[in-house]
């Protein structure tokens, strides 16, 4: 069964996760993805230490996870025979995918106004760190510092009185991949029904202030000056808590007048029900007696190991969760039940390989195609693009390109 973008030609032009996820998304959905490198190759192939897996040749599984289900090349672009040949690429594409900066793009001609005056049709989609506009457009943006930091969330979301959290890699980057891959549709959609593209621009800054609206929106108020400590939580029932085997648990009730009562009488305290301290959310916030709530709380979990309060709350619908760690999560049987990995067979044995969250019931799961080496298909693509076997040699010859 042919998938939902077969037939759609994307290129790429990007270095590192959020680009080339947003890409990865349409690769593995049936469209053409060409990712372009540079002859030095995309960063990420060679950042093993930073993330915590071994340094081997033919085991990059960050690299695969953004760059499957593509083809690559890798190209001299400042050499006017390759810039020709990447023009040609553009001409017959429908899609262009980067995250250059753009002093760099505007420097070789690659930036929206020079390219949409080119190529009318072409849906060009930009990953920056700040944005198109303002006094810091053109700073350099990884996820640790524009999506975590500038933000807001490293500063905000830690326990009072002790330090900001350890950052997770490339999780600020895949939210603007998928965010960018959102946008690039729709204005697919457009572009194939009026024939005129558009520039679709997603930055981690913006990314970031969008995914904290709920706080950042009613910051305004000044109710809550975060960080916080758990005692001091608006919530007190939504709120982790440390159990009898030094794991934690996280609870959720929202609705605290509903989720309360069977909660207190699992737990064999229906005195809380009665006392009038913990009847009201808001009552308890501003008489300071949320607190009061956390420490009995706290308390009675202590007498629980986490898998057995988990199962406690399972029993009367309250949503609740082991804080698990990513060993285990590998093992999760209900991420391997929804599809939430895939088995890859490796030189050094089988690796679970994480997929993509949108999962299509007709089409099922994509095929798992490993990620180009460095310059795997640059001879296959330039001989579409008309070009001959003579060309591709003395480009070879010169050091331009790479080949695989």
């Amino acid at each position: 069964m042919a998938r939902a973008l077969s037939g759609v030609k994307v290129v790429e032009l990007a270095t590192f996760v959020a680009a080339a996820c947003a890409a990865r998304f349409f690769g593995d959905q049936g469209a053409d993805v060409i990712k372009v490198e540079s002859l030095q190759g995309d960063g990420i192939r060679f950042a093993a230490l930073a993330e915590g897996r071994p340094d081997l040749p033919d085991e990059n599984v960050v690299f695969e996870v953004e760059n499957a289900n593509k083809r690559g090349i890798a190209l001299d672009l400042k050499d006017p025979r390759c810039y020709e040949a990447f023009m040609k690429l553009l001409a017959d594409a429908d899609i262009l995918i980067t995250n250059w900066r753009p002093k760099a793009l505007e420097k070789l001609g690659l930036d929206y106004e020079t390219l949409s005056k080119k190529f009318p049709k072409l849906v060009y989609g930009s990953v920056t760190g700040y944005g198109d506009k303002g006094p810091d457009c053109d700073l350099p943006g990884f996820d640790y510092t524009a999506f975590w930091t500038r933000s807001g969330i490293l500063g905000s979301l830690y326990e009072k009185g002790t330090v900001p959290m350890n950052l997770i890699p490339a999780m600020g980057d895949r939210q603007v991949g998928m965010a960018l891959a959102a946008g690039l549709l729709a204005a697919l959609f457009n572009a194939q029904r009026t024939g005129k593209g558009e520039k679709v621009s997603v930055s981690l800054f913006g990314t970031a202030i969008f995914s904290q609206a709920t706080m950042i929106q009613t910051a305004q108020y000044g109710t809550l000056e975060y960080p916080l400590t758990k005692r001091t939580s608006p919530h007190p029932l939504n709120n982790n808590f440390k159990t009898k085997d030094g794991r934690f648990v996280q609870l959720s009730m929202p609705m605290f007048e509903r989720m309360f009562p069977p909660f207190a009488k699992k737990l064999g305290r229906e005195d809380w029900l009665a006392d009038p301290r913990f009847q009201d959310l808001n009552d308890m916030y501003f008489k300071g007696m949320n607190g009061v709530l956390y420490d009995e709380v706290q308390g009675e979990i202590l007498k629980y190991d986490a898998v057995e309060f988990d199962k406690m709350m399972r029993e009367i619908d309250i949503p609740c969760a082991i804080a698990a760690v990513w060993k285990e999560v590998l093992q999760d049987e209900q991420a391997w039940a929804d599809d939430c990995f895939e088995e890859v067979e490796y030189p050094s044995g089988k690796r679970i390989m994480v997929r993509n969250p949108v999962h299509f019931q007709d089409a099922g799961l994509p095929d798992y195609v490993r990620a180009p080496h460095l310059g795997q298909h640059t001879a296959a693509v330039l001989k579409e693009l008309g070009y001959d076997d003579e060309f591709v040699a003395g480009l070879i010859k010169d050091g331009k390109i790479i080949t695989e």
